[in-house]
């Protein structure tokens, strides 16, 4: 590994972690702010221009409020389980493309933390980790409530983590890869042209069924409403009843990071990632840039891209929680495995007799 690869690799882990650190206070005030706007009151206004500085006496607040260790918890699974949530949400954001490759000195530099040729199988392989954390800090509160709130959210993950796994299978039939570089390349791709009007090739178009089961579980597995059975605020105790201060932040953080990793990996997966918004390839060939200049210019604006993308999944996490009511739990389990785990087995059937026949 040649000096320009260390300087990117750390440039790119550091511009991963700072994003990723950043959307806990940012969404926490645009989750306030959209539901001022959707129950047509004012939201946090007081506390800097907007309020935009509420998240930051918030995050004193937790910081320096006293942290101490109940009496009657088991201590070290106590402490580490927020931290066993935190830490895979921090790790699959990892393997997602924010842009294109680009050769500087003859070196080519994919824009993406971790370069694994085996893509979203590493994002579900250490996704699934962060329901032992859960579980870890409901049983170790040693509150029967806590405990309960543990085992709804570790049945629910595993039931819609299923069904999720599955819907993504047509989306590697169709484009014969599971890195999601390659997915996402793949996507750049005419699929129909209907005059002057170009329909590309994003997973959406190709797999509309796998999205809509794909879209439903992430809700499930970031525990977000219609979904928040776990941690249900008004009249359900959740697994975390007993944790406070930092500790309960972590958590906090946890859940944000991770709706963060399913916007991404929505965006990615099915509305063709860092590829360009329509206009922005005109304004791009338009700046009169050439060289160096040109390649930098576009992985700009594929990366303004991809964060548009992922910006428009989280606003639509806030938009369903202000919209939509909470499943009742046999409501829930009989959508997972009645509604989307038999619709998934189809996708997959339907896609394969697509592609036999030369359809897509």
């Amino acid at each position: 590994m040649n000096a320009i690869e260390w300087y990117a690799m750390i440039g790119k882990t550091a511009l991963v972690i700072g994003m990723l650190l950043m959307v806990a206070p940012v969404m926490n005030w645009i989750e306030r702010r959209g539901a001022g706007l959707m129950q047509n009151r004012l939201g946090p206004n007081r506390v800097g221009p907007f309020g935009l500085f509420q998240t930051i006496a918030d995050a004193l607040k937790f910081l320096f409020k006293e942290d101490r260790i109940l009496g009657h918890v088991n201590p070290f699974w106590y402490f580490i389980a927020p931290i066993v949530v935190l830490i895979p949400a921090c790790m699959t954001f990892a393997v997602i493309p924010f842009a294109s490759s680009i050769t500087v000195d003859g070196t080519v530099i994919r824009m993406q933390a971790a370069e694994l040729n085996v893509g979203f199988l590493y994002v579900f392989a250490i996704a699934s980790l962060g329901v032992y954390g859960l579980i870890m800090g409901g049983w170790a509160s040693n509150n029967k409530f806590a405990l309960l709130g543990s085992l709804r959210s570790s049945s629910q993950m595993i039931s819609y983590e299923l069904s999720m796994g599955l819907s993504v299978i047509g989306l590697v039939m169709v484009f014969s890869s599971v890195d999601l570089m390659a997915i996402t390349q793949g996507q750049g791709e005419a699929l129909w042209q209907l005059g002057p009007l170009t329909i590309p090739k994003w997973g959406i178009f190709v797999q509309p069924i796998g999205f809509i089961i794909f879209l439903t579980a992430v809700f499930a597995e970031t525990n977000r409403l219609p979904f928040d059975l776990p941690e249900g605020e008004p009249e359900i105790v959740g697994f975390h009843v007993e944790y406070g201060s930092m500790k309960f932040a972590v958590f906090m953080m946890g859940e944000y990071m991770n709706m963060a990793v399913a916007s991404g990996l929505l965006a990615s997966l099915y509305f063709g990632g860092w590829q360009l918004l329509p206009g922005m390839g005109w304004a791009l060939g338009n700046l009169g840039l050439a060289g160096d200049a040109h390649e930098w210019a576009r992985i700009g604006f594929e990366m303004l891209s991809f964060t548009l993308k992922l910006s428009f999944f989280m606003w639509f996490f806030v938009w369903v929680r202000w919209t939509l009511p909470r499943f009742r739990y046999d409501q829930l389990m009989d959508l997972g495995w009645k509604v989307l785990l038999p619709l998934s087995l189809a996708n997959i059937v339907i896609t394969g007799a697509m592609i036999y026949y030369g359809w897509v």
